[in-house]
């Protein structure tokens, strides 16, 4: 059984596209592999800056012989018919044969497809896959007509057996794979000839090119930490540059350099996001006074001069970026100084928020408006909210945002507290347009909690308000992020409020600033939006691993819109319905549900008056009628007491009662009283579970 190694060696590919690449590679020709009936043991891909590797082991030597059965004309069709049948698959009329059909008697043809060995597959398979590989951005170069990430300069395709190795001399365009490759492009000379994977990886090594993008990573990692902890200092971690960079050299060389004592002073935020974004640079902090003092930089190549030259052109660079960061922080500086976080966002009055929505100071006020409103409901002082909330976004017209957009909210905390605000106050610019994520932290301080669900609600409540919803995959203001920001606030922080009424709130101050501009119909698109919020908050607890169904039977009560009530008798619920009284309960009431679905259907009625303990006539049947009354009993408190674990265990106590009760009597009985009893008393069932949940939406 051979094994597959696959190369296909280009300029550089863009770091971002890399790991992609590497899983499309592998999936494009293992699938194009098996659809023909190849197996396979293991299959890897690999990638570095120029190339895309794929090692496949255990390949069959050829695909399997199939049979294909085609079915044809009638045999009284017409002779041009029956002729280009015979045509299409090869065969003679006598190797056709005869069956009966719906229409009369068909001609039936079985062909023997004879398998093809794996050379001749490869062959179709690796052009295949070039031509239809899904690159983010492709281009084409020189006459040809193929398309590439980038110049694809050569394919290595061998195959290697017990007997030796074979080329596989696949074609595409200009290009027939090989069994060569190349290494390093200035630290190595010569092609290099391959013979299997192993061979392949080791070459490799020997010419500068480390092929796992982990083992370049981890090479990094070590001597990047290894040269500041010799100086007293420590890496800022960083995975996301590190998963980068690692893409971007074949043979990483760590240097590291220091920051010019004129720029220490600089926020270290500002340091990192100027160094990260702009030059791909690691911070280096002094774990004693957590400042960022260096840098660690990683060149693709080892020089003679240990890399002196590299490092004092980067030097250079650096010191421009930061030159321009600390002009930004400077003048930022002074003109709080001068008239403190009003007159840093004084600009926001000319810049557009949206054409419909008016400007990032009108959305201000209006954020300030409603953050004191919450405030009342999350325990935050009112004057402190409102201050903190026309100040947070002040830092949106600073020089420094604009030149470094990523540190919005964070150069806000730092220019508060230069212009005398609270620490408190300052966090909030901070913190307030948490979280951006589904990892991010939400915040907790009841300050911070105010004006983050004020920023969020009004741009919800704003954007309904003009029809600028979601659609499809489309979300350009990041609405459904700013609906699952507000559902983990209020579930996280268990903050107990009317997600209906601060919808209302908001829209009065949206209302107030673009009233000309509102859909019409507001309560249309207010109940719209409070359904977007209950579809967003399914998202959030489908990925906590709750039910579909046990989310649906939850919502459909209808008024749910105190979310952390809601989730709790959702939680409730599904660890009820974990247990075995809880799944028999459910096949109860789904088989009285049924019955009387059925029976309302068929007679054109409802029976939905009180049942009458006087036309009982079983033992069972009275004693469901003594378990309902019980249940009602312990439902309604636990209800009133928010306890939703003690109300389900009260409902689960139904199920042997349901059993017994259909086991012993039958619902339609002779006489009509005691049937439209019987039905009236299935529908307490149903009324008496809907206290809790709609359990017509669950499953089995």
């Amino acid at each position: 059984m051979p094994d597959l190694l696959l190369e296909l060696f280009s300029e550089e590919i863009p770091a971002r596209m890399q790991a992609r690449a590497a899983e499309d590679l592998r999936r494009l020709t293992t699938d194009a592999l098996v659809e023909p009936g190849l197996t396979y043991e293991r299959a890897g891909s690999f990638v570095t800056p120029r190339r895309l590797t794929l090692s496949i082991e255990g390949l069959t030597e050829r695909s399997p012989d199939r049979r294909e059965e085609r079915k044809g004309p009638r045999v009284d069709a017409p002779e041009k018919a029956i002729e280009g049948f015979l045509r299409s698959t090869g065969l003679t009329r006598e190797a056709l044969t005869v069956r009966d059909d719906k229409k009369g008697q068909v001609f039936f043809a079985e062909i023997l497809r004879p398998g093809r060995t794996v050379d001749e597959i490869l062959m179709e398979v690796v052009p295949g896959v070039i031509e239809r590989f899904p690159w983010p951005k492709s281009m084409r170069w020189g006459t040809g007509r193929l398309a590439w990430v980038r110049p694809l300069r050569e394919i290595l395709c061998i195959l290697t057996d017990e007997v030796g190795t074979r080329v596989v001399p696949a074609t595409i365009g200009d290009l027939t794979a090989g069994n060569r490759t190349w290494g390093h492009r200035f630290m190595s000379r010569g092609a290099i000839t391959v013979t299997s994977f192993e061979g392949y990886e080791a070459a490799l090594a020997r010419a500068h090119v480390i092929l796992r993008a982990d083992a370049r990573a981890d090479r990094i990692w070590h001597d990047a930490t290894t040269r500041a902890f010799a100086e007293g200092l420590e890496v800022v971690e960083d995975p996301g540059l590190l998963a980068e960079v690692a893409g971007l050299v074949e043979w990483p060389s760590v240097l590291m350099g220091r920051i010019g004592a004129e720029f220490l002073e600089l926020p270290a935020e500002v340091l990192q996001t100027s160094m990260r974004e702009h030059q791909k640079f690691f911070s280096v902090r002094n774990p004693k006074t957590a400042r960022i003092e260096g840098y660690v930089t990683v060149s693709n190549r080892e020089t003679a001069d240990g890399g002196a030259t590299i490092l004092a052109g980067n030097d250079k660079v650096l010191r421009a970026r930061l030159a321009d960061a600390k002009f930004f922080w400077e003048n930022d500086l002074r003109t709080v100084a001068t008239g403190g976080m009003a007159a840093l966002g004084a600009p926001l009055a000319e810049v557009t928020f949206h054409s419909k929505l008016g400007s990032q100071a009108q959305r201000v006020e209006r954020i300030a408006a409603l953050a004191r409103v919450i405030a009342q409901s999350v325990g935050a002082d009112g004057e402190r909210t409102v201050e903190a909330a026309r100040i947070a976004k002040a830092d949106l017209a600073s020089e420094m945002v604009y030149e470094f957009p990523e540190l919005q909210g964070v150069m806000g905390s730092y220019y508060a507290l230069a212009a005398g605000h609270s620490d408190a106050v300052a966090q909030v610019c901070r913190t307030h347009h948490a979280p951006l994520g589904p990892s991010d932290a939400v915040p907790t301080d009841p300050l911070a909690v105010a004006v983050a669900l004020a920023d969020k609600l009004d741009t919800l409540t704003g954007f309904w308000a003009i029809g600028e919803t979601p659609t499809g995959s489309r979300d350009p203001f990041a609405l459904r992020r700013a609906a699952l920001g507000v559902i983990r606030i209020l579930i996280e922080n268990d903050l107990r409020v009317s997600l209906e009424r601060k919808i209302a709130q908001a829209d009065i101050g949206v209302l107030g600033d673009v009233g000309d501009n509102v859909v019409p119909n507001v309560e249309s698109w207010k109940h719209d939006l409070l359904t977007f919020f209950a579809d967003r908050l399914k998202v959030y607890l489908r990925g906590e691993g709750v039910r579909h169904d046990v989310i649906d039977a939850c919502f459909r009560l209808g008024g749910q819109d105190d979310l952390v009530l809601l989730v709790r008798r959702v939680r409730a619920l599904q660890e009820g319905l974990g247990t075995p009284d809880g799944e028999n309960l459910v096949a109860g009431f789904k088989r009285a549900n049924n019955i009387l679905t059925a029976e309302e259907k068929k007679d054109g009625v409802e029976y939905s008056l009180d049942p009458q303990r006087a036309f009982a006539e079983e033992g069972v049947e009275i004693a469901l009628f003594d378990a309902l009354d019980a249940a009602d009993a312990a439902i309604a408190p636990a209800l009133d007491a928010e306890d939703f674990v003690g109300a389900m265990a009260a409902l689960a106590a139904l199920r042997r009662p349901i059993d017994a009760f259909f086991d012993g009597v039958t619902v339609n009985a002779p006489s009509a009283a005691v049937r439209r009893n019987r039905l009236c008393l299935l529908n307490r069932i149903r009324v008496v579970a809907r206290r809790i949940a709609v359990f017509d939406a669950l499953e089995g």
